[in-house]
């Protein structure tokens, strides 16, 4: 059975983006970009919404031989959308437009290959309520996007403990954190 991992990029106050700042908020450095590239080496399924794909097919398209992107053109993606339609054009891309949970349990069922997810916060939030989330990772960048952050990822979450695996820290300032989710019914400890 695949293993699903939801795989964001944060600011330290929870932001996927900031008006304004560069991608990686200008901090991404050697290791970290050699630990993307050595990821990209391993085959999985790339799992994203309409918004990633948008944004994502349209910088593979602007950049094709963007060494960053060119591996994740090459990566099947299964994109989860009631308004794009098929035939998508980015490679490789599927598309999606039923129920995403249960898509994405039959392909945990049926392939073999690691599923990720890239951005899409809020199919991250429908597989994580689900409980069908294996593996929950963050990379902490430290700056704090207070006045300029978008993109808030863990608003309307549902309750979750995490149990953490890995760590790594990155160029010396990026923190890798890498969890077990729990979904929880109730804060613990609160009487039924």
């Amino acid at each position: 059975m695949a293993t699903l991992m939801v795989d964001f990029i944060i600011s330290l106050d929870g932001y996927g983006a900031a008006e304004g700042w560069p991608g990686f908020w200008g901090m991404e450095g050697p290791e970290y970009l050699a630990q993307i590239g050595k990821e990209s080496e391993h085959e999985h399924v790339a799992l994203m919404g309409a918004t990633t794909y948008r944004l994502m097919s349209g910088f593979a398209a602007e950049m094709p031989d963007d060494p960053g992107l060119a591996p994740l053109t090459a990566l099947p993606k299964v994109v989860f959308s009631s308004t794009l339609e098929a035939p998508l054009s980015w490679n490789n891309s599927e598309l999606v437009s039923g129920d995403a949970v249960e898509a994405v349990k039959e392909l945990k069922r049926s392939d073999p290959r690691p599923l990720r997810t890239i951005g899409s916060v809020s199919l991250c939030r429908s597989l994580l309520r689900a409980g069908v989330v294996d593996r929950f990772r963050v990379v902490v960048f430290p700056v704090i996007t207070g006045a300029t952050g978008r993109d808030r990822i863990f608003d309307s979450y549902p309750d979750i403990t995490l149990e953490l695996v890995e760590s790594r820290t990155f160029d010396g300032r990026l923190q890798l954190l890498e969890y077990v989710p729990t979904v929880l019914d109730a804060p613990p400890g609160a009487g039924a």
